[in-house]
């Protein structure tokens, strides 16, 4: 495990900056969707649950997950 004052390795901030761009990649497809058709948010598909929320749960989901692989790459090293 590292502690807290070591360095970050090369290869570790290359995953983190990569794993930043893929959610990045996530929020700008929600908020052109926000932008393009703010209808399709007002849907509820999910049992009374609309579509803009749903989506705002799963970019929380979606940032939980990656921060869990990037844990899991730093702990495999």
């Amino acid at each position: 495990m590292s502690q807290p004052n070591e360095p970050t390795s090369p290869r570790a901030s290359r995953l983190g900056l990569a794993l930043f761009w893929v959610y990045v990649a996530f929020y700008g497809g929600f908020m052109a969707l926000v932008l393009a058709r703010p209808d399709l948010l007002a849907l509820r598909p999910f049992g009374g649950v609309n579509l803009a929320i749903a989506s705002g749960m799963g970019l929380i989901a979606a940032a939980f997950a990656l921060a869990v692989v990037y844990m899991l790459a730093r702990a495999g090293r």
